[in-house]
């Protein structure tokens, strides 16, 4: 999965497209090196983000998958949000997934629409928003709490064209996002694909005391690792690498 960002300030300036031209070209970058599908933002979630209407992250982010889905109609589109009203004027210009950060948490509406469209729904699990997660890192077992977390909701939608996505970054602190990858395992305990998205993360260059433009090396290790441990997609800023990846870890 491709990362497109229609914002001014996502964590990584690399991956910001301000305007339907450069989002075509960027899109069309990822696919040809290999992309399966696009994740359209118009919401920066990074910690401490500005929030922004619904109104503001449809008009960054409609024309722009309105144009991909005509230039590229082959690849599935998904749209990162957890505002339903947002997610309905995609689905109704026919994207085929919601990225959703919250799990329903945020927007109350989200589930009831879920199983109105039937797209494919991915939920992540994070705690509060991306204006207070940061605060709301404690917990007393994560990986089992993150395992409850969506059994709760898995069973509450009645839905079941879900995937799962752990929320590395997301009310986590830097060692708790390791924890996870440790017991990367116990994930598939849900059933459920699993999407990571460790892509150029705070994770990786704090930890190696560098810059999110220099944590590409940082991403493909722990994206290895994912993959060994059962990761079913990879969500990245950096397609031509995520695909070497997947394709050498294939071969073991």
């Amino acid at each position: 999965m491709g990362i497109l960002n229609c914002t001014p300030d996502s964590f990584f300036e690399g991956s910001r497209t301000q305007n339907t031209q450069e989002a075509l070209k960027k899109a069309a970058e990822m696919i040809a090196q290999g992309a399966d599908m696009l994740d359209i933002g118009g919401y920066s979630t990074r910690p401490g983000a500005l929030h922004i209407s619904e109104v503001e992250e449809i008009n960054r982010t409609l024309p722009i998958s309105a144009a991909i889905q005509k230039e590229f109609p082959h690849i599935p589109l998904s749209i990162d949000t957890f505002n339903s009203q947002v997610a309905k004027a995609h689905l109704n210009q026919g994207v085929a997934i919601v990225n959703d950060i919250s799990a329903g948490e945020l927007d109350p509406n989200m589930f009831k629409l879920i199983q109105e469209f039937n797209p494919i729904y991915i939920m992540m699990h994070m705690r509060g928003t991306p204006q207070t997660m940061a605060q709301l890192c404690d917990y007393d077992n994560l990986l089992e709490e993150i395992i409850a977390y969506f059994q709760a909701k898995i069973k509450a939608i009645g839905h079941t064209n879900i995937i799962i996505d752990p929320g590395f970054g997301f009310a986590k602190t830097l060692d708790e996002n390791y924890e996870i990858i440790r017991n990367f395992e116990m994930l598939h305990l849900l059933e459920k694909p699993i999407m990571v998205g460790v892509s150029r993360k705070s994770m990786i260059y704090t930890k190696l005391k560098l810059e999110a433009d220099q944590a590409l090396n940082g991403t493909t290790v722990l994206n290895t690792i994912a993959l060994q441990k059962g990761a079913n997609i990879l969500r990245v800023h950096d397609v031509r690498e995520a695909m070497e990846t997947i394709k050498l870890v294939s071969q073991l």
